[in-house]
């Protein structure tokens, strides 16, 4: 039928069709926007502006470099563009630690942390012992704690550290200066790669991995993305990789953002400029949910000069094709790089089932020696030379895509705006209504009448709940209204009558379709009306024992006139 046909049109399954490999779609945000629950831009919490106030001697610099950060420590103040990496998150996946574009799965891989930011991507894994309180670590490693105010737990703020120790007297001992580089560093990982959610404040056990300046650096490159599934973390990163990979929200750079300088994020340092209205997270995903592959540039550093790269990053790139896992203490995220073999310059073949894994979350108790708990993942790491993925030789572009269709996301926003889809809805019903008070009954039989009855009821119901039409009986008692902010009760209340006007309006057509299939047979016919069917207002469905069986006198032009009245 016409109805049904536009219906599972605007209803189109945005995805996933197969669910095993993103099991968990109920629980994604994607899911709560396709039913009109907007959250809004998420608040992006980085500290990188303030990194300049930090004036460092050149003892200091060089003890950042032997750490490992020399890079880092240059990273740009860049204005986050808020909207966009809103509706990047709407697209990544835990369970495969990817995001899911139209066109195929991408990450950040190891090799975009090195190209972009200069980290060392190859070491031993950063763990150690948590700590619940900062005292005791804090006079080890820095040579003083902060007041009980500045910190929270096992954790510091970041404000306490850049007030005391950004300027290092000029005649420090070798002591204090390693006192003062530690806060540096601290604060600079903390506002960058392992920011957290608070924004203010980074965890003390991080501190005791730059006891040794040599050992930092070999320690703490392999955890740098280990927050890229959520909004905290080095989201200068993030949004310097969506300009490079992807043709939206670019701005535009009074310079010409050259490759010269390393690491490559300084390339959009400076002035930029380019539309900015109108760009909020609903442009983003809408951008998003229609990307094509001209708008995706898998290889952006293929003809870049290797000579400005340093050669300790370069020796180590293959590992951004190492399929394992990456630890930073108590949290432990998998490497999918088989999932994005694009993006290595491979063509894509079907990658392997994700393997479910337990993740790690904070919280644990002070005074842990996280090594043994995460024995398994740390051993994985160790490994990470010998599990380097490698194309398929049978790998076929338009298999894998229709497979990926079929287990992917592929829309985040609907294609029409539920409000829209709420008014369509109304004059669906309403036609519905219509149909089913004004249809002959004349010539029907029991089962067709108590049909149409049955449809009138569920139609007008629906409607009387949606506000549409008035109620015929008076509410009695005020109902409780939901304490909501003005676009969310709207969003909310939108949802609620959408879910309901959905149900019915499904339910309509299965009995219309039920109906539209009965064959007319004269030895069923009633012969009189049955009661409270066309006489009331809202008529309700009638049982079997309401219903005479008697048959009417009807002629055939009524018959034909009813067959005629029922078609949708």
């Amino acid at each position: 039928m016409e109805l049904v046909a536009t219906t599972d049109l605007c209803y189109t399954n945005p995805g996933p069709i197969d669910d095993y490999v993103l099991y968990d779609q109920e629980n994604h945000v994607s899911a709560a926007i396709w039913e009109g629950q907007e959250r809004g831009a998420l608040r992006c919490h980085e500290h990188t502006s303030k990194l300049d106030r930090w004036m460092l001697t050149e003892k200091q610099i060089e003890l950042v470099r032997k750490a490992g950060f020399g890079y880092l420590r240059l990273i740009p103040s860049i204005s986050l563009d808020n909207p966009l990496i809103s509706a990047l998150v709407e697209r990544w996946r835990r369970e495969t630690n990817t995001f899911h574009f139209t066109v195929g799965e991408m990450t950040v891989t190891l090799e975009d942390v090195a190209y972009l930011i200069g980290l060392p991507i190859d070491g031993k894994p950063a763990i150690g012992v948590t700590y619940a309180s900062c005292h005791a670590v804090c006079v080890k490693y820095l040579g003083r704690a902060p007041d009980s105010g500045c910190t929270t737990g096992g954790m510091v703020k970041l404000s306490w550290l850049k007030d005391t120790f950004s300027h290092c007297p000029y005649n420090a001992s070798v002591v204090e200066v390693e006192y003062y580089t530690r806060a540096y560093l601290l604060y600079l990982v903390g506002s960058t790669i392992f920011s957290t959610t608070t924004g203010n404040k980074v965890p003390v056990m991080y501190l005791p991995l730059f006891e040794d300046f040599d050992y930092a650096g070999k320690a703490l490159g392999n955890a740098s993305l280990k927050s890229q599934s959520t909004i905290s973390g080095c989201l200068t990163l993030l949004q310097c990789w969506s300009y490079y990979h992807l043709d939206i929200g670019r701005p535009i750079l009074h310079h010409y953002p050259i490759h010269e300088c390393f690491p490559f994020v300084l390339g959009w340092k400076g002035k930029q400029s380019g539309p900015t209205s109108n760009r909020d997270v609903a442009f983003y995903r809408k951008t998003l949910d229609y990307l094509t592959p001209s708008d995706v540039d898998w290889c952006p550093y293929a003809n870049i000069s290797r000579t400005v790269i340093p050669e300790n990053i370069l020796s180590s790139l293959i590992l951004g094709r190492s399929k394992t896992m990456l630890v930073c203490f108590d949290k432990a995220e998998r490497r999918l790089p088989d999932r994005c073999l694009k993006q290595f310059g491979m063509p894509q073949f079907i990658p392997h089932s994700v393997q479910r894994w337990e993740r790690k979350t904070r919280g644990v108790d002070g005074g842990v020696d996280l090594i043994t708990k995460m024995e398994s993942e740390v051993n994985e790491w160790s490994n990470r030379q010998f599990n380097i993925v490698d194309s398929e030789e049978d790998a076929g572009e338009s298999e894998y895509m229709r497979w990926y269709m079929i287990i992917t996301r592929r829309l985040v926003g609907r294609p029409v705006p539920i409000s829209s889809e709420f008014q369509r809805m109304n004059t669906a019903l309403r036609d519905v209504a219509n149909l089913a008070d004004t249809i002959s009954t004349r010539g029907m039989d029991y089962q067709q009448i108590q049909t149409i009855s049955r449809i009138s009821y569920l139609v007008h119901d629906c409607l009387i709940d949606s506000g549409a039409i008035p109620s015929p009986q008076k509410d009695v008692g005020k109902k409780k209204r939901i304490k909501a902010r003005g676009k969310d009760r709207v969003h909310m209340k939108g949802t609620r009558r959408l879910k309901k006007k959905d149900n019915s309006l499904e339910a309509c057509l299965v009995v219309v379709e039920q109906f539209r299939r009965q064959k007319y047979s004269e030895t069923d016919r009633p012969k009189e009306l049955p009661r409270g069917l066309c006489k009331e207002k809202y008529p309700i469905p009638l049982s079997e024992n309401e219903v005479s069986q008697s048959s009417l006198d009807s002629s055939e032009d009524d018959a034909h006139q009813s067959d005629l009245g029922v078609v949708v």
